[in-house]
């Protein structure tokens, strides 16, 4: 909650709509027990005052590890991952996509993008960590 409480402290809580947190493959998110993006939002939730929803996209391909993946590779990887199953929910709402740490970028931005084309008014993008 800290860093939701930051964010509303500078006013940051009026540039969106809603909280979308970085979906994990359902086989995976099963085998980890939990989605850390979706633990990380939740808190934003509170702090925030804005609803949070973990099914607004899904991950539909189970996309290798990126970890040993240059960025080319990593965007190969994860370009058609996502899927928006009911694009009347983003219609013309601002949206504060979560993750827990960005390296490359590629899944949050393959994830944006299929917001975007979906009618996702104006995405946001917060993460805990980068990795350099």
């Amino acid at each position: 909650m800290f860093f939701g409480n930051e964010m509303k402290d500078l006013g940051l809580d009026n540039e969106f709509d809603m909280i979308v947190p970085m979906p994990l493959h359902h086989s995976r998110q099963r085998k980890r027990g939990y989605n850390q993006s979706t633990l990380f939002a939740e808190g934003l939730e509170l702090s925030l005052e804005k609803p949070c929803y973990d099914n607004i996209i899904i991950r539909q391909k189970n996309t290798s590890s990126q970890t040993r993946k240059n960025k080319a590779e990593r965007w190969e990887n994860v370009k058609c991952a996502f899927r928006v199953p009911d694009s009347k929910r983003i219609q013309n709402q601002r949206i504060l996509l979560v993750d827990d740490i960005i390296t490359t970028g590629a899944s949050l931005e393959a994830c944006g993008q299929e917001l975007l084309h979906h009618g996702c008014k104006e995405l946001s993008v917060v993460c805990i960590a980068e990795a350099q």
